[in-house]
């Protein structure tokens, strides 16, 4: 599908829930009357990482920017009829929290350092010693267990499905383009990117540009001669019935065995890394089938004795675009091209920061500057500066 026009105000490359999201902002700004352009590889989005997403939200981060996106996060699920007007549905959210267990001293150091953070921004996490953990959840094993950290109420799964859809279909409505191509190459001038290559022959002008190209955002840094230190990173999620229910539901408990695991509805939810954690090929989505059986399965089984029967009933893989030098994203303007702002490299947290980077990308375009949320911290420009910001709260 060619373009409507030969040029626009702004291009963004990767139509998934990132790049809608900034679609979506900026159309709807009022300080904003450009064209905008989405350029998605594929629109059934079969592959992307949205789609294989968890989707949930949690307070419970080490750095401070992440804490405030997450806080603006919330607020966005909650009243996300306010954003996107009376017609909009409501999105569900699951708040059954976060649940980070530590079995060692600079763990749980870590936990108690993150949880003051978290609570001088407001957020209501709290500390549970091992017999407050026995009397809340008495279906796990603590023998191990040092501290948990817990936010119930403000953590959990939400409706990220429907966010997306709606934050495409209502900046089509706005006049949003999104066509079916892929960027091949990126045309430059000075600093400045000129045009955007397609994959049909074509090329658009354009006024700027955005990189939200989830797993495969280093390969259109490189279009720019810039390079980000984001790869694709494969993490397996198994959906499993127990034939034990447990008597309540199950946080996203993040074990210290290197396993997370939740409640997803009547089923519960478990996911890992691969043993060997390293980059993959954006077209690699082949399952590790024996790590169920090999390493989650006993882990579960050991943590709650109730999953020891368990029926698994479907499994998958998704990406992470993973920022090997801080697992934090990247975002804004690269110095090197002044019309090329950046918006990857989550390492799975882009599905809940979408509408705080959705919202500063956009401000960013119109403005010139960060205006709602200072997301300086996660600057591009750190690459450059050699100024690792990192997050430990990564699973």
């Amino acid at each position: 599908m060619a373009a409507a026009h030969s040029s626009y105000d702004v291009v963004i490359i990767g139509g998934a829930m990132i790049g809608s999201a900034v679609a979506w902002w900026l159309a709807r700004d009022p300080g904003f009357g450009g064209r905008i352009l989405v350029v998605e590889r594929d629109p059934s989005f079969e592959f992307a990482s949205t789609s294989h997403t968890n989707s949930c939200i949690r307070m419970q981060f080490g750095t401070e920017v992440n804490v405030a996106i997450s806080r603006f996060g919330l607020e966005f699920i909650r009243a996300f009829r306010d954003y996107a007007g009376e017609d909009a549905p409501e999105i569900h959210l699951d708040d059954f929290g976060y649940l980070y267990l530590a079995a060692d001293q600079a763990s749980a150091d870590r936990l108690r350092a993150a949880q003051a953070l978290q609570a001088r921004m407001g957020a209501g996490t709290r500390l549970l010693s091992p017999a407050q953990l026995r009397t809340a959840f008495p279906f796990m094993a603590w023998d191990d267990i040092l501290l948990g950290s817990h936010n119930p109420g403000e953590e959990g799964c939400f409706d990220g499905g429907t966010m997306f859809s709606e934050f495409r279909r209502r900046a089509r409505r706005m006049g949003v383009e999104e066509i079916r191509a892929e960027a091949t190459g990126l045309r430059l001038k000075g600093d400045r990117v000129t045009h955007v290559e397609l994959s049909d022959g074509s090329a658009v002008a354009c006024g700027q540009v955005v990189n939200a190209a989830g797993p495969r955002a280093a390969r259109v840094a490189a279009m720019a001669g810039i390079a980000i230190p984001v790869e694709p990173r494969k993490r397996y999620t198994f959906i499993f019935e127990a034939e034990d229910r447990l008597p309540r539901k199950l946080p996203l408990t993040v074990d210290p065995c290197g396993i997370h695991y939740r409640s997803d509805g009547a089923l519960y939810m478990a996911g890992c890394p691969p043993e060997t954690d390293g980059p993959c090929e954006a077209g690699d989505f082949a399952m590790d089938h024996a790590i169920w059986e090999d390493r989650v399965w006993p882990a579960l089984a050991a943590r709650i004795p109730a999953f020891e029967r368990v029926k698994l009933r479907n499994s998958w893989v998704g990406h992470y675009a993973y920022n090997t030098l801080d697992q934090n994203a990247l975002l804004g303007p690269h110095p090197a091209v002044a019309n090329l702002l950046f918006a990857n490299g989550f390492s799975g947290h882009g599905l809940q920061q979408a509408p705080a980077v959705g919202r500063g990308i956009a401000e960013h375009i119109i403005h010139g500057g960060w205006r709602s949320l200072d997301l300086a911290p996660l600057s591009v420009a750190r690459l450059v500066e050699g100024r690792a910001l990192t997050e430990a709260a990564v699973i």
